[in-house]
C-alpha cells in the first residue's frame, strides 16, 4: 500500500527498524576500520606508591604499556640512578609520574626500589593518595662549552631527575624536557669554545616540567645533527653534542657496519633457495666495508663471522666506540609473498637525510621497487641519539623475484656500492 495510507504504528515500526539497521551497518564499518587488535586493552594498572631509581645506563622509558614485535613505543633511554616516583604496576612495567600531567612506563627489572609504601601514603582502603607539601626541587645555573670533539651543556640539578629529548629540523635544534623541578636558573654561561651550539634557553612549560632548547648552527653543507648524548655527572645533567666531521668526504670518518642477525639468530629464510638472511647480510656488509675503506673511511665491523651478538651488547659496543655513523644491513620478509622492494629506516628526524640519500641510490642503481623511507622506527639500532644511524632493508626474501636478485653475488655487490655512494652524497 502507499505511504499515505500506512497506519501510524507501521510507520513508527519502519522508522525504528531503519535506525537499527543504520546502527548495525555503522558498527560493522567500525570493526572494519578498527580491527579487534587495535581495540584490545592493555592489562589493568594496580595502584601503588614507591620511590625508585633506574639500575642501568640503558633504562627504557615508554609512552605507554602497549607493545608489539619491536617493543613498546620508546620515549627516552635514561641514565642509571635517576629518581622515579612510581604510581602503578602492570605486568612487567611500572607506571611513573614524571610531572602532575605526565606519566610513563619502565620495565620492572630495570628499576631498583628505594622505598616501599607506608601507611601515611595510603588511605583507609590502602589505596595510595596524592602527597602534598613535598619540597620543590630547583635548578641551578648552567654552563655551555666545547672541546675538540664535542660541545657540552651542563645543567645543574639537585637530583638525578628523569628527562626526555628529541631533534628538530628547520630550525635545527635539540629539545630537552626535564621533569620534577622548577626553574631557579638565573644565568647560562656560554663560552666561545663551542662549535655547533648557537644558543641555549629554557621555559617552565608546566609544574615540574622544564623545557630546554639548544639551537644548532646551520652548516654550509650537509646535516646539522651529528648526534648527542645525555648522561649525569653526579647530579649535573650533561648534554654532549657531536661536532660535524671536518671536510666534505668520508675520508677520516669512523663508520660502523652491522651485518644483521648472526649465530643462533638466522633472520629470514629464502622461500625458494632456503638461504639465510644472516649469511647474506654479512656478505653485503663486508662488501660495503671494502667500498667505504676505499673512500678513506675507517670501518668498524660489528661481526665478521657467524656469531651471536645480542642487541644490548651491540648498542653498548657502539657507545664505547662512538662512530660518526652506523649502518645496519638486513633483508626484508613478509607473510605476503607479493610484497617487494627496498627500504631505509630512521627514528630521529635529524638522522633522516642519511636514510633518504641511501634509498635514492638503491633505487637509482638497482632493478628494484620502492618499499619506502620509514621514520620513527623503533628498531634497537635506530634508538641511540649518540651518532647518526640508519637501517637498510634489502629486497624481500619472501618474494621469489626479489629472492632471485638477493642470492646473486653481482646484485649484492651493486647493493653495497649503492649504499656507499649514498653515504658519500650526504657530505
Amino acid at each position: 500500500f502507499s505511504k499515505n495510507n500506512e497506519p501510524q504504528g507501521v510507520r513508527r515500526y519502519f522508522s525504528v527498524f531503519s535506525v537499527a539497521l543504520c546502527l548495525h551497518s555503522f558498527m560493522k564499518l567500525l570493526f572494519l576500520l578498527f580491527p579487534l587488535t587495535a581495540l584490545a586493552q592493555t592489562a589493568p594498572v594496580r595502584d601503588t606508591l614507591l620511590t625508585a631509581r633506574t639500575r642501568t645506563t640503558l633504562t627504557n622509558l615508554y609512552y605507554g604499556a602497549g607493545t608489539d614485535r619491536l617493543g613498546g613505543a620508546k620515549r627516552e633511554t635514561l641514565d642509571s640512578g635517576v629518581v622515579l616516583h612510581i604510581t602503578g604496576i602492570t605486568d612487567k612495567l611500572y607506571r611513573v609520574q614524571l610531572a602532575p600531567n605526565q606519566t610513563a612506563y619502565l620495565p620492572t627489572d630495570q628499576v631498583r626500589i628505594d622505598a616501599m609504601p607506608t601507611p601515611s601514603l595510603t588511605d583507609s582502603t590502602n589505596v595510595p593518595r596524592l602527597v602534598v607539601g613535598l619540597p620543590t626541587l630547583l635548578t641551578g645555573n648552567w654552563t655551555v662549552f666545547g672541546d675538540s670533539l664535542y660541545d657540552y651543556v651542563a645543567i645543574r640539578l639537585p637530583e638525578r631527575l628523569p628527562y626526555q629529548s628529541h631533534q628538530e629540523v628547520a630550525p635545527d635544534r635539540i629539545v630537552l624536557d626535564i621533569f620534577g623541578a622548577a626553574v631557579n636558573t638565573n644565568w647560562i654561561t656560554q663560552l666561545r669554545t663551542v662549535k655547533t651550539v648557537e644558543r641555549v634557553w629554557f621555559e617552565q612549560v608546566a609544574d615540574e616540567h622544564i623545557r630546554v632548547f639548544v639551537a644548532l648552527k646551520s652548516p654550509k653543507r650537509g646535516p646539522a645533527h651529528w648526534g648527542y648524548s645525555l648522561y649525569y655527572q653526579k647530579t649535573t645533567l650533561m648534554l654532549r653534542l657531536r661536532c660535524p666531521p671536518e671536510g666534505r668526504r668520508l675520508r677520516g670518518m669512523i663508520i660502523a657496519v652491522d651485518a644483521g642477525h648472526g649465530g643462533t639468530n638466522s633472520g629470514a629464510k629464502g622461500e625458494v633457495t632456503g638461504q639465510l638472511e644472516k649469511n647474506l647480510t654479512l656478505d653485503v656488509a663486508q662488501r660495503l666495508a671494502t667500498y667505504l675503506e676505499k673512500a678513506g673511511a675507517r670501518v668498524i665491523m660489528l661481526r665478521t663471522t657467524d656469531t651471536s651478538f645480542a642487541p644490548t651488547d651491540r648498542v653498548m659496543t657502539m657507545r664505547k666506540l662512538m662512530p660518526n655513523l652506523l649502518v645496519s644491513i638486513h633483508f626484508n620478509s613478509s607473510s605476503n609473498a607479493k610484497v617487494r622492494g627496498v627500504s631505509t629506516y630512521y627514528k630521529h628526524i635529524g638522522f633522516r637525510p642519511w636514510s633518504q640519500v641511501v634509498l635514492a641510490e638503491l633505487l637509482r642503481r638497482l632493478p628494484v621497487s620502492e618499499f619506502g623511507n620509514v621514520g620513527h622506527f623503533n628498531f634497537f639500532f635506530n634508538s641511540p641519539t649518540d651518532y647518526p644511524n640508519l637501517l637498510v632493508e634489502g629486497p624481500f626474501l619472501s618474494n621469489a623475484t626479489d629472492e632471485a636478485l638477493i642470492v646473486d653475488p653481482v646484485f649484492r655487490d651493486k647493493m653495497a656500492k649503492a649504499i656507499a655512494s649514498g653515504l658519500r652524497r650526504i657530505r
